[in-house]
């Protein structure tokens, strides 16, 4: 079972996504891989409310027994960790500069260095499909190819990490960007940068981000 340590820090994530604006009300959700399969923050209950014993223990054939339903989203949380064995963590929320872009079915193109930390020079939309869909899963997948995050179109963001805290990094500057982008637009035409100036960054980028503290 899924440490104490590791539901606390699901519980807290969620409440600090409300803190920062990424989600509202019931949206958005989390999940991180576990020694059965992964924990997945349960349907409809609101941040200020969860606590550990909420999360929902799965498995990849989406099975769990827990008396609480796991987030509608739950299958593109078990595609994403299935299908990328390097990622321990999947955030999804509905932040207003980032759901704004996918409203129009805008991908995020290269206008600042800071889109390497995503893996790429853009930063894709998947097309539109109803949440918790298997259809919407495919589509994420597909959007996630050779990246750590994408926009979901008429809906929200996705952001992964080989861990919830750099997951939750990711999402908060993926919106940051976003936030960035809207702005550039309003004051005249964003330069964007190469694919060559973005592949450098990208390999700089590897070093870059949070770090676990050492044990020693």
């Amino acid at each position: 079972m899924p440490s104490f340590a590791i539901r606390q820090a699901m519980v807290d994530a969620m409440r600090r996504m409300l803190d920062l604006s990424l989600s509202q009300g019931t949206s958005g959700n989390i999940s991180v891989r576990s020694a059965a399969g992964f924990l997945v923050t349960p349907s409809g209950i609101p941040a200020e409310q969860l606590g550990p014993d909420d999360l929902v223990e799965m498995d990849f054939e989406g099975r769990y027994d827990h008396p609480l339903a796991p987030s509608s989203e739950w299958r593109f949380h078990r595609d994403i960790l299935a299908a990328r064995p390097e990622l321990g963590a999947v955030v999804h929320a509905h932040p207003p500069y980032a759901t704004g872009f996918a409203i129009c079915g805008l991908e995020i193109p290269a206008v600042h260095y800071m889109i390497a930390m995503a893996g790429g020079p853009t930063i894709r939309c998947a097309p539109y499909a109803p949440y918790g869909t298997q259809r919407l899963s495919d589509l994420a997948l597909e959007a996630l190819e050779g990246r750590g995050a994408c926009l979901l179109a008429n809906h929200g963001m996705i952001a992964t990490g080989p861990n919830l805290s750099k997951a939750m990094w990711l999402a908060v500057e993926v919106e940051a960007l976003c936030r960035q982008y809207a702005v550039a637009l309003q004051v005249g035409t964003p330069i964007v940068l190469s694919d060559a100036e973005v592949a450098e960054t990208v390999e700089r980028f590897k070093s870059y981000g949070p770090r676990e503290k050492s044990s020693q």
